[in-house]
C-alpha cells in the first residue's frame, strides 16, 4: 500500500487525484475527513484520520504502507512534523519515504538563508539517517502560485505585485509532479536520490503577467514592490508573522540569485511533458479570470 500524507493540500491533492486518473489505489492521510469528501468519488482512495505529530494517531494509517509520498504544510512546525512522522513509519515497517521538499534552482541560492529551506534540509538530513529508503523530490515554485486568491493576485486591479524586480523564476506545474509521484512510486531504482524539478522557462514577473494576460484576455500587469509590502500583504492575508517573515527572505533570496536555472531531466526521466506557463494558464483561464475555482 501507498500512502500519501497531506492528501487535501493543493500538492497533496493533486496526486491523490492522479492516483484515481490511473486507477491505482492509495491511501489518504488526512487530519479531517471532512476535508476530503473529493474523493469519495474515487474508489480507488481509501481515506483516513491521523495527526503527522501524533504517533498514535497513525496506526491506521501506517498499516500495511510500504511507500509513502511525505507532505506537510510548511507552517512552523513542519519540522518537528516530518521527523516524528519518518520515526513513526520506522516503527510501523514502512520501507520508502519520498519527501516533497523544498529545492530552488536558482544559480546561486542558498537554502540556509530562510527558515522554510533550513526546515527541509534539516528533514532530508533526519530521513538519510533513519535507516529507511529515501528519495527526495525538489521542485522550485509552483504555478499554482499564481492562483487568484494570493497576495500578490490583485483580480480587482489586474496586477501581480512582487518584490522580485527583473529576476527570473522557472515555475513548475504541480500537475506535472503529481505524474512524476505516481511513476516514481510505482518504479524501482529511486532510493537513495534526489531530483530537482523545475518547469521548462525561466520567466520574470512580468513575462508571467504577459502569459497570464494572453489566455484569460485581460491585461494583467506586474508591479515591483518593495518586501515590506509584500510582507504586509501576506500578513492581511491571514499569515502568522513567522510565516510572514518566511516568505520575505524567500523572495530576498531569489531576488539576489537573479536567474533561476531551467533543468528538464526528471521529467525525461519520469516520461513526463514539461506544462509551459502558457500552457498552464491556458488550462485554467477561467480560474484566472475569477469564474472558476482552481482545477
Amino acid at each position: 500500500m501507498i500512502l500519501v500524507t497531506g492528501a487535501t493540500g493543493v500538492s497533496g491533492s493533486l496526486v491523490i487525484r492522479e492516483f484515481a486518473r490511473q486507477h491505482a489505489p492509495v491511501r489518504a492521510l488526512v487530519r479531517n475527513s471532512a476535508k476530503a469528501r473529493a474523493f469519495e468519488e474515487f474508489p480507488t482512495v481509501e481515506v483516513v484520520e491521523g495527526n503527522m505529530l501524533e504517533p498514535s494517531t497513525l496506526g491506521v494509517a501506517l498499516e500495511g504502507v510500504d511507500r509513502v509520498l511525505m507532505i506537510s504544510s510548511a507552517a512552523e512546525r513542519m519540522l518537528e512534523t516530518q521527523c516524528t512522522f519518518i520515526d513513526a513509519a520506522r516503527k510501523a515497517g514502512v520501507r520508502h519515504i519520498v519527501k516533497l521538499s523544498g529545492k530552488e534552482s536558482s544559480i546561486g541560492f542558498n537554502a540556509q538563508h530562510f527558515r522554510t529551506g533550513r526546515q527541509h534540509e534539516g528533514i532530508e538530513q533526519y530521513l538519510e539517517r533513519s535507516g529507511l529508503a529515501w528519495t527526495h523530490l525538489r521542485p522550485c515554485q509552483f504555478m499554482q502560485f499564481y492562483f487568484p486568491g494570493a497576495p500578490a493576485m490583485n483580480l480587482t486591479a489586474n496586477t501581480l505585485a512582487f518584490p522580485m524586480e527583473n529576476a527570473r523564476l522557472s515555475p513548475v506545474d504541480i500537475e506535472d509532479i503529481a505524474k512524476m509521484v505516481f511513476a516514481l512510486l510505482h518504479s524501482e531504482g529511486h532510493e537513495g536520490k534526489s531530483y530537482e524539478i523545475t518547469g521548462p522557462e525561466a520567466l520574470t514577473m512580468a513575462e508571467i503577467a504577459e502569459r497570464i494576460s494572453e489566455m484569460t484576455d485581460r491585461t494583467v500587469t506586474y508591479v515591483n514592490i518593495l518586501l515590506e509590502e509584500y510582507r504586509r500583504a501576506v500578513l492581511a492575508a491571514g499569515a502568522s508573522p513567522e510565516r510572514a517573515n518566511g516568505f520575505v527572505e524567500l523572495w530576498s533570496e531569489r531576488r539576489r540569485c537573479g536567474e533561476s536555472r531551467v533543468d528538464l531531466g526528471t521529467h525525461e526521466i519520469f516520461g513526463v511533458h514539461p506544462t509551459t506557463f502558457a500552457e498552464f494558464a491556458r488550462r485554467n483561464a477561467a480560474a484566472f479570470r475569477g469564474e472558476s475555482m482552481p482545477s
